[in-house]
């Protein structure tokens, strides 16, 4: 009889595994220590603060309304954070473990305990001892505090790991580095709801809160934070029944972790096996968009330019954050009673600057590009090409967020004009994007989340920043006459003639900034290849 190769308690094991993982990725190298040791510093900081805050927020009358969202919302973070941070945590894939003869159940206890070290429990044991000293009043409630406090915390970190099981093929494919790119993305939203939101409890006090904090105080892990302000108020039926729901759901998200990890350690790998689909598939684009685009080489350029928006993780999310905050600055401002009309171009702002360094998302495939350009001809219809199909999305996208902002302000009146500054400044940034493309090109790695190769950093911001103020000073005609148009006497009954003139200087500024940028383009094939390619 064969002695067993795992001992009978791996937890212990897995602990000290998880503790080797952080060490060993702090020696990797200085500039990887100081950033963990920043991030946890600030992480802590935060944690006291947040902690200090909801001890000070004890015995307000809707403190148990304020503390119930915080956990929800929390928990909320915990599950959403494997699909956007895949590479954060090395004992997120189980698959990892495969060749090792591990059963489940005791492979479920020891990957829960090792979740339990790091800097993210940390943060959220702060703000769960926050919530029960805020809620807690009398013995009973803080004996009550010390299960709740505990079986929150680990109903959050069974929520990651469910999340993460289930989706670890996902995680682990091209679409999952996708997710990964667009944390930023989510990162930004959040921070301006957020915002949004603190500003609307700013100036109508916590007790809104109520009606929501009333429905989750019976969700988990909510609910278990809810139990001690029941006990608290004597109500000591209902704390146990919220608890009751915190423990059924901890149990739940147990046994689908459980059947998960035993299908992912039994299942055969989808990858090496033979695919069911055909290898023929015909031309991917013969049908579609394909067939609306014009033939030739701008039709072509154009259909390469939108699958690298749709396909290519750092294009994609590049575009996405850029209708995303497009629309929710302007917006959010609208709804904050702050915001202006005019708010309404920062969407053809944002928009324009994908038209910023067009050959860095070639990489090194730019030869390919390089070797169909023989003059500036050649040049010029790239380059007109690659803005035509940036076109296709802003120019309807600004239109859009400009009609949104003016309705929910309802000053339709001053739409043309505003619209007309949206094109002027769109042409102004297709323009200088162009020129900039072929004068400062840069390059942008296809792996991590860095978007410039080390040692063009400066290149990038000479790029960006440079083109943005040169187009501001390129709009300056059409703002002056919006600003003459609006202070002279009956002005504003001629601001409708700012539409057709914001276009039409906004389509001058684009050929404009094509010519001047395609003979530059064309004698500098050898030195855009070699910047582009660093990455």
């Amino acid at each position: 009889m064969t002695t067993p190769l795992v001992p009978a308690d791996i937890t212990p094991v897995f602990v000290r595994l998880k503790l080797s993982l952080l060490r060993n990725g702090l020696r990797q190298s200085g500039g990887r220590r100081a950033a963990y040791i920043a991030s946890a510093v600030v992480v802590l900081l935060l944690g006291a603060l947040q902690l200090l805050g909801l001890i000070a927020l004890r015995g307000h009358a809707h403190a148990e309304s304020l503390v119930v969202l915080l956990i929800a919302v929390l928990a909320l973070g915990w599950a959403v954070m494997p699909l956007f941070f895949p590479g954060g945590d090395e004992t997120l894939d189980p698959t990892r473990l495969v060749m090792l003869p591990l059963r489940p159940r005791p492979l479920v206890r020891a990957l829960l305990a090792a979740s339990l070290v790091g800097i993210g429990p940390l943060f959220t044991l702060c703000l769960l001892a926050g919530s029960v000293i805020a809620v807690a009043h009398g013995g009973a409630a803080y004996a009550v505090g010390v299960v709740a406090l505990c079986l929150a915390l680990l109903v959050c970190v069974a929520l990651a790991r469910t999340v993460a099981a289930a989706n670890i093929r996902l995680l682990t494919s091209r679409k999952g580095r996708d997710l990964a790119v667009l944390s930023g993305l989510v990162i930004a939203i959040g921070a301006q709801l957020v915002n949004f939101g603190a500003q609307r409890l700013g100036s109508s006090g916590l007790a809104q809160l109520d009606p929501v904090a009333d429905v989750l105080r019976w969700v988990p892990p909510a609910s278990a934070i809810g139990a001690v302000d029941s006990v608290s108020e004597g109500s000591y039926g209902v704390a146990v029944a919220q608890l009751a729901l915190s423990v059924a759901a901890l149990v739940l998200l147990l046994w689908v972790w459980s059947r998960h990890l035993t299908q992912l350690m039994t299942a055969p790998d989808g990858s090496t096996l033979q695919t069911a689909e055909p290898v023929a598939r015909g031309r991917a684009g013969s049908g579609g968009l394909a067939r609306l685009l014009p033939a030739g080489r701008t039709g072509t350029v154009m259909e390469r330019s939108l699958r690298y928006v749709w396909r290519d993780p750092k294009t994609k999310a590049a575009w996405v954050t850029s209708l995303a905050i497009g629309l929710i600055v302007p917006v959010f401002n609208a709804l904050q009673g702050t915001g202006s009309i005019y708010f309404a171009c920062f969407a053809a702002g944002m928009l324009g600057i994908q038209m910023y360094n067009q050959f860095g998302q070639d990489t090194s495939a730019f030869w390919m590009v390089a070797t169909t350009i023989s003059s500036a001809r050649d040049a010029y219809d790239e380059l007109r090409a690659r803005a035509l199909a940036l076109l296709v999305i802003t120019l309807p996208y600004a239109t859009f967020v400009t009609v949104v902002t003016t309705a929910m302000l309802g000053d339709w009146p001053r739409l043309p004009e505003v619209l007309g500054l949206s094109f002027a400044l769109l042409g102004a940034m297709l323009a200088t994007g162009a020129w900039t493309s072929a004068r400062f090109p840069y390059s942008i790695p296809q792996e991590g989340y860095k978007n410039v190769a080390p040692g063009q950093t400066s290149i990038a911001w000479i790029s960006i920043f440079g083109g943005m103020v040169a187009s501001a000073l390129l709009c300056a005609p059409v703002i002056a006459a919006t600003i003459t148009l609006n202070v002279i006497e009956g002005g504003d009954r001629w601001t409708w003639v700012l539409l057709p003139l914001g276009a039409v200087y906004g389509a001058a500024l684009t050929w404009s900034g094509l010519r001047l940028a395609a003979p530059r383009t064309a004698a500098r094939l050898p030195e855009i290849l070699s910047a582009v390619s660093k990455g």
